[in-house]
């Protein structure tokens, strides 16, 4: 009998830590469930810096060509650039969402990434603040960070009314044109582009407003459009072949930007990138405006 009631003893003690173990498994789901997808594809560098400001970096598992910020969004896994994607690219990491921005593409592979089973959100790219709060709470959402992204959204917010006031203090508003000249041809920024909005943001004035999006760079362009200052990326300038051999191209001589070598450079992700770091890049393009044209 004594025998038989050890066993009964230990079946018991079993028993219960069976029930242990289930009830431990069950709060790890609802953590699991809670922590939200465990494998992320981010599509653009903004929102894959917000993944990193959520901590939720040990979720990403690739990441597209724009990524470059952190430099630890550099040894991810990439995907290509967002508008040249692939289905079997996206789909061989085995995510289980995707988040980009309208600008992703081609839309038939998203349209495949989805049949085959994968959570894809898209973020509308419209080049307001609002498009940034809209990345920071789709990152947060998905990564399911909502507490993470709800505190760093309101950061965000008294930064950028911060950089705002800043701004209106200042009633001088110089011409700027944006020069886009990653690849190919020189390109102009007209209205309803990212360059745009950011150039109005930093309380200067668009130089091209009789189009929308982009043009190929003119000596009748910069003749008409007279900027006070050109704006570039750092990777612009390099593709040209540096600074001095940038203000070596003829149609800048007709530019009242020309006199005083007023250029800006930036880099590309943080200039145009309507991501968390918007707020200081407008303050940054405001500083060194107002600076060179003074």
């Amino acid at each position: 009998m004594q025998h038989d009631g050890l066993n009964d003893a230990v079946r018991r003690q079993l028993l219960r830590g069976m029930a242990a173990l289930q009830l431990l498994s069950a709060a790890g789901a609802r953590r699991a469930a809670a922590a939200g997808p465990a494998r992320i594809v981010s599509l653009g560098g903004a929102l894959t810096e917000v993944v990193y400001l959520l901590g939720a970096q040990g979720q990403l598992v690739g990441t597209d060509t724009t990524s470059l910020f952190p430099e630890a969004a550099q040894r991810t896994a990439k995907v290509g650039y967002m508008r040249q994607l692939s289905a079997e690219g996206l789909l061989s990491l085995k995510p289980d969402a995707v988040v980009g921005t309208t600008e992703a593409g081609p839309p038939v592979v998203l349209d495949q990434v989805r049949s085959a089973g994968v959570r894809v959100e898209l973020v509308q790219a419209d080049h307001t603040w609002d498009e940034v709060q809209r990345k920071v709470a789709t990152v947060g959402r998905v990564a399911g960070r909502e507490r993470e992204a709800r505190a760093l959204q309101a950061s965000l917010d008294a930064q950028w009314v911060a950089v705002q006031k800043v701004v209106a203090a200042t009633t001088r508003r110089p011409r700027a044109l944006f020069i886009l000249s990653h690849s190919g041809s020189p390109m102009v920024a007209g209205t309803g582009t990212a360059a745009d909005a950011l150039i109005r943001f930093a309380g200067a004035t668009n130089a091209i407003t009789q189009f929308a999006g982009y043009r190929p760079l003119t000596a009748e362009a910069m003749a008409s459009a007279a900027p006070d200052m050109l704006l570039n990326s750092t990777q612009g300038i390099e593709a040209l072949g540096g600074e001095a051999a940038f203000w070596q191209r003829p149609e800048l001589a007709l530019a009242p930007a020309f006199r005083r070598k007023a250029l800006v450079a930036m880099e590309a992700s943080h200039l145009l990138g309507f991501g968390p770091r918007l707020p200081a890049a407008v303050r940054e393009l405001h500083t060194r405006t107002q600076a060179i044209t003074a």
